[in-house]
């Protein structure tokens, strides 16, 4: 019994009075602690990584929604001019087609008067080659066509690069549409300019030319 006290004794002196062992067991603590502390860095990495990424998320969905937001008014817009745009085309349409309608003659043997009977032609001329180009009836075209215009209540249209402003009526029998569905063609006839409709040939319109 006394020897197996004796022999503790020795060995807790031993332990007690060896620091390299002390040593030992403070630095496999001391490791364990910087274990945890790495990975505790690790979980806050990974946490902070998150509320990034939850962060960018929200960021696209923000940019998504603005772009939606603007796609919207656009379409919302586009047919608003489309339909301005249509307006004002049918505005125009319809202000040439009266402007038209009332230079239509109701008896136009008696109404419409030759260049010779309006005093003659004190207009601009055509010079020659020019007229060759692009008048005659060889040169026909559709009035629609060419851009139109109305000075002091006649119609005025452009072809060739002059301006024929018509100060004739039109014959009642013609079509209603006729400027835009016949050809017609602008010629030197004896005394001045006339305009006439290829579907009904002998009609003359006077048509006083400018540049």
């Amino acid at each position: 019994m006394k020897t197996a006290a004796a022999i503790g004794t020795s060995i807790l002196g031993l332990i007690l009075g060896n620091p390299t062992f002390l040593h030992a067991q403070h630095g496999h603590e001391g490791e364990q602690s910087g274990s945890q502390k790495e990975h505790g860095n690790e979980r806050d990495k990974d946490k902070g990584h998150g509320r990034s990424a939850v962060h960018h998320s929200d960021s696209q969905h923000e940019q998504h929604r603005e772009h939606e937001s603007k796609e919207r008014q656009q379409a919302h817009q586009e047919p608003n001019h489309g339909q301005a745009r249509s307006r004002e085309v049918h505005e125009h349409h319809a202000a040439h087609h009266d402007a038209w309608q009332d230079h239509r003659a109701k008896h136009w043997e008696h109404e419409h008067h030759t260049w010779h009977e309006r005093g003659g032609y004190r207009g601009y001329h055509i010079p020659e080659d020019r007229f060759r180009a692009h008048f005659g009836r060889g040169h026909w075209f559709r009035v629609h066509s060419a851009p139109v215009i109305v000075v002091d209540g006649y119609p005025r249209f452009e072809y060739g690069g002059f301006r024929f402003s018509v100060v004739d009526p039109w014959p009642e029998y013609w079509s209603r549409a006729w400027y835009e569905t016949d050809d017609v063609y602008v010629d030197y006839v004896n005394d001045g300019y006339y305009m006439y409709n290829r579907r009904h040939p002998g009609v003359a319109i006077a048509v006083n030319v400018s540049f």
